[in-house]
């Protein structure tokens, strides 16, 4: 009796797993499924170019992957982030809420149902669907990866750098019938890994270890003290972690009575401290210096193409109104696939009012870094607001005094993006139709920087990492406002800010980033220049 009770749940636990699959995706079985489909843009360009093969992924390797879908009614969604982001609509503010989203654009159950009764049936682990069923997390063997996704992966060895790396040999397939619904899977290649616009540290110049202190830049920017912050939320993407013992530092110094940032970890977190740390530390403190009150969350995710996306929809899923980004990569280091599924995310962010400000880089027009011109992801994005660099200058009493673009702002054309609606405006023959880079731009240049406690000493840091959380904050701030007057959160602030058409702005007219100068109102060095926050809040608040 034993034995046959024990051949009898052999024979049962196969018949229990094969029906929990639908019979089309089921091992063997000749469905319709066996048509497959690429998922266009999802492999890496000049792979073979630029890094030698030397092996075979191990086939037991646990890799992780954020599969991206494509929105219902895409066009109806460009339409209303339009609508609602144009001050100039009726629509203006109406934002919708996360169950909003999803109704309307978000894929439905059914079809999300079929994405993971497939990759079951491969013998991937299904994990979080995010919010707005345009985002499904999974992790399986190399093994089952190429099975799922009908491709090879291969480890490489950069050519120039000699870093090693796996990537897919060649686009991801699906069943036609998922294809349609895919538009990324990340994860496939670990290739690039995103940088933080790199600080430089100097000598003493005005707050402890030199760099210009929260009075200094407030009074610059004409932050009046009568706004704080306060009730305001700001989420930083960040791919490496901070020590709050150095954060009290700097706010007990300053007298900030900032309260404590708090941490969300996406997908584990971003590991163990690494030369990131300043990064992160400068974000943070920046914020507190113009916001001092604002409640800050740190979003800690791997630094990965999945661990990126998954942690920009975690900022969405959370929906904090305003985001500070100073971690990216040049557009053509990037899969085509992988700068969609971003670009979607952001968008989704959009409709939901949510506001998003990135560094554009630190090497000036050759982010790249190939000699030729080129720009930073994701502050090129549409539904991005890009901030690029200045050099400030303020008075003995703290007042805004003169202003130049930096050397190192990043600024440019995009290799990707056709040129918004809001930006036609001031369309350049140099842009060629396509999306114009920076925004808008803000103090970034390393001598004087800004004064930071990182690491447990005073310095002072640059870089356009410092001028994005800086342009977060006044979102901040402009939220608080916008609340006392009963009017909607700035959200995704572009429409608006070319809508004011350069009042409110301090407009930058000399300085360089290589290939192009500042030059009266909107320019490829400094955008529409960096903020009056008075005189810029009244304009918005109308």
């Amino acid at each position: 009796m034993k034995s046959r009770l024990k051949l009898l749940g052999l024979v049962t636990v196969p018949a229990l797993l094969a029906a929990a699959v639908p019979s089309a995706y089921a091992a063997g079985t000749a469905q319709p499924h066996a048509t497959r489909a690429a998922v266009t843009g999802d492999v890496l360009k000049g792979l073979n170019k630029n890094a030698t093969r030397t092996g075979s992924v191990a086939a037991g390797k646990r890799i992780s992957v954020a599969i991206s879908l494509t929105p219902r009614n895409a066009k109806a969604l460009d339409t209303f982030v339009a609508k609602v982001s144009d001050p100039r609509s009726s629509s203006y503010g109406h934002y919708l809420t996360k169950g909003q989203f999803a109704a309307r654009f978000g894929r439905t159950a059914a079809e999300v149902q079929q994405l993971k009764d497939y990759l079951r049936a491969q013998g991937l682990t299904v994990g979080k669907v995010h919010s707005g069923n345009l985002l499904v997390d999974a992790d399986g063997t190399a093994a089952q990866l190429e099975k799922a996704f009908g491709t090879t992966l291969s480890t490489w060895k950069d050519t120039a750098s000699g870093r090693s790396f796996y990537a897919n040999d060649t686009a991801p397939t699906l069943p036609a019938s998922l294809a349609s619904l895919v538009s990324d899977v990340a994860g496939l290649n670990n290739r690039l890994t995103l940088h933080h616009q790199a600080p430089s540290t100097l000598t003493p110049h005005n707050g402890p270890g030199g760099g210009y202190t929260p009075a200094q830049l407030k009074g610059g920017y004409n932050v009046s003290g009568t706004y704080t912050g306060s009730g305001q939320k700001i989420a930083l993407l960040e791919f490496d972690g901070f020590q709050q013992s150095n954060i009290t530092k700097y706010d007990t110094n300053y007298s900030l009575g900032s309260p404590n940032p708090t941490v969300q970890k996406v997908d584990g977190g971003s590991g163990a401290l690494g030369d990131g740390q300043v990064e992160v530390e400068l974000d943070i403190e920046v914020l507190h210096a113009i916001a001092p009150k604002a409640n800050v969350t740190v979003f800690e995710g791997p630094n990965s193409d999945a661990g990126e996306v998954d942690t920009y929809q975690a900022i969405v899923d959370s929906g904090i109104p305003t985001t500070s980004i100073s971690w990216g990569a040049a557009e053509s280091a990037r899969t085509t696939s992988g700068i969609n599924a971003v670009d979607a995310v952001f968008k989704a962010g959009a409709a939901q009012g949510l506001g998003f400000y990135a560094a554009s880089g630190d090497s000036g027009s050759d982010d790249a870094g190939d000699g030729g011109t080129s720009v930073d992801y994701p502050a090129s994005d549409p539904y991005v607001t890009g901030v690029g660099g200045t050099k400030l200058t303020v008075t003995s009493s703290n007042t805004f005094s003169k202003e130049v673009a930096w050397s190192g702002g990043g600024g440019g054309k995009s290799s990707v993006f056709k040129i918004p609606s809001w930006q036609t405006a001031v369309q350049k023959s140099a842009g060629g139709g396509f999306r114009q880079v920076p925004d808008v731009s803000a103090h970034a240049n390393p001598s004087p920087g800004v004064s930071i406690y990182s690491q447990g000493s005073w310095s002072s840091v640059g870089g356009t990492s410092a001028a994005a959380p800086e342009w977060a904050a006044f979102a901040a701030l402009y939220n608080q406002q916008a609340a006392a007057a009963g009017k909607a959160n700035l959200g995704f602030a572009n429409p608006a800010l070319y809508s004011a058409n350069g009042t409110g702005f301090h407009d930058i007219t000399s300085g360089s980033n290589g290939a192009y100068s500042a030059a009266t109102g909107w320019d490829f060095t400094t955008g529409w220049g960096s903020y009056n926050a008075a005189t810029l809040a009244s304009k918005l608040l109308g």
